[in-house]
């Protein structure tokens, strides 16, 4: 990855702009270097959207597990099909969580914050085991939202090198993992429902 990365979000927001539809594809055209980090962010940014994170965080989780599986593995571009590149964008969506995402990530640019490129095998772990944690169907408050405003700082750190949010996503990952681990039992009920619904 480049030691001098472009400002990326504002390159996003220009594509959003414009008038007609855009592809995963052209997205993905244009981030270039970058194509991790903005994976990881338009995976994300949906399961932040009230009423359509508890239907796509289990697919979503399950894209993002490989995604970060092929980061640790120092593959040098993620592997999208065709048929997916090919999708078209909900820009107004996508757009009004991304403008909510830099709002709260405005808060972590303070002045002389250290830019350098990230370690790829210890991001991809890192995604990988927050992208499981996003498809567990956990019954708790906040279950889906944790993990993907997770995914999104962490996407945010690899578009912008920015170590800093790496270690606060990491921290926020081990809170999260604490989260869960402390209602197992809650977890495993919803897995044993889950379960005999599909049996039945």
């Amino acid at each position: 990855m480049s030691s001098t990365p472009r400002p990326f979000f504002e390159t996003l927001h220009a594509l959003l702009d414009t008038e007609g539809g855009i592809t995963l594809g052209e997205l993905l055209d244009a981030a270039g270097e970058q194509t991790y980090g903005l994976l990881v962010l338009l995976l994300s940014l949906p399961n932040l959207i009230p009423g359509l994170n508890v239907g796509l965080a289990p697919v979503g989780g399950a894209a993002l597990i490989a995604l970060g599986a092929q980061l640790a593995w120092g593959r040098p571009h993620p592997w999208v099909p065709q048929r997916i590149q090919a999708q078209p964008i909900h820009k107004g969506r996508i757009k009004e969580a991304l403008a909510k995402l830099e709002y709260q990530l405005n808060r972590f640019r303070w002045r002389g914050a250290e830019q350098r490129p990230l370690s790829p095998r210890w991001m991809g772990v890192l995604i990988a085991w927050t992208g499981f944690l996003l498809a567990l169907p956990v019954p708790l408050p906040f279950g889906n939202l944790l993990p993907a405003a997770i995914l999104c700082l962490l996407g945010a750190a690899l578009l912008e090198e920015r170590p800093a949010w790496a270690w606060i996503g990491a921290a926020a990952a081990l809170a999260n993992t604490l989260y869960f681990g402390l209602s197992f039992d809650l977890i495993i009920r919803a897995f044993l429902k889950a379960f005999h619904a599909l049996v039945k």
